[in-house]
């Protein structure tokens, strides 16, 4: 059964995803790097520099300094586990594992306030111990931690699932030991799709907003990402300083965009080469 339809709807079909691409993507991005330069290089670059901005720019890259790494060190754990493994509460864990995709990054900031806020289940003994989370840079990490945990597990998981467990099961007869095993062939095996689950993290870290700004207090010079001082210079009619800042950040999403897809490709190259492999292998 012929199934393609006639050139003047495929046409059709593609100048409207053009259009749609166009007015809500190309035009507000190239908005953003226009409405940056506007006054000039100078004064773009006075705003960048500026303290606030700097201080900004320095606690985004803190966050997700700390975050990416504590989210690979996961994630490599929890899909090894799940797709290795057989054991009780794998379920409860993938579950667990998807839950950032379905709180409202606002309610997980919300819930911090509740257990570490001044008057929440740990604000008392965090007072006296002069410990302070919420409000300042701690809270900011556990909340983009939060926000940021699922990708490179979910990234992983279905790769280490359709790869199998015969390689490890070689490399165990062969006298391997666990560590060996998993640098030398788990690892390997799943580096580019590694690679692509820190790419997202990394970039979901450095733009993340909701949760952030929950916990964050909006502390200029201490507190604010590179977000929330975009909004905050908004606010204050800084249009300059505001789209500046939102340069740097589009300029990033950019980036991110060509490092997803070349990594993409080697991802799909490779998950289409496990199912041979490991028929191969049998």
């Amino acid at each position: 059964m012929n199934t393609a339809e006639p050139r003047w709807v495929q046409g059709t079909l593609v100048a409207l995803a053009l259009a749609f691409m166009t007015l809500f993507l190309f035009v507000p991005l190239a908005t953003v790097f226009v409405e940056a330069f506007r006054k000039g290089i100078d004064v773009y670059l006075a705003a960048i520099t500026e303290p606030d901005a700097l201080s900004a720019i320095r606690l985004t890259l803190l966050a997700a300094g700390i975050g990416v790494p504590l989210n690979l060190a996961f994630g490599i754990a929890a899909a090894w586990a799940i797709a290795k493994f057989e054991f009780r509460g794998k379920n409860v864990l993938l579950t667990l594992i998807d839950l950032p995709f379905s709180v409202s990054p606002v309610i997980a900031g919300l819930i911090y306030v509740l257990v570490f806020g001044l008057q929440g289940w740990f604000g008392e003994w965090l007072r006296d111990h002069d410990l302070k989370i919420v409000f300042a840079v701690p809270g900011i990490v556990l909340a983009t931690v939060f926000v940021t945990f699922p990708f490179v597990a979910r990234e992983l998981i279905p790769l280490m699932q359709a790869q199998g467990i015969e390689q490890e099961e070689a490399a165990r007869v062969l006298g391997a030991s666990g560590w060996q095993m998993f640098r030398r062939v788990t690892l390997p095996n799943v580096r580019w799709a590694l690679l692509y689950g820190v790419i997202l993290c990394n970039a979901r870290a450095m733009g993340e907003f909701g949760a952030v700004s929950v916990v964050s207090g909006h502390v200029r010079g201490q507190t604010n990402t590179m977000p929330l001082h975009i909004e905050i210079a908004y606010n204050e009619y800084q249009f300059a300083a505001a789209f500046a800042v939102a340069s740097l950040l589009a300029g990033l999403a950019l980036v991110t965009l060509a490092a997803k897809y070349l990594v993409e490709q080697r991802v799909g190259r490779q998950m289409r080469d496990s199912p041979r492999q490991g028929g191969q292998s049998e």
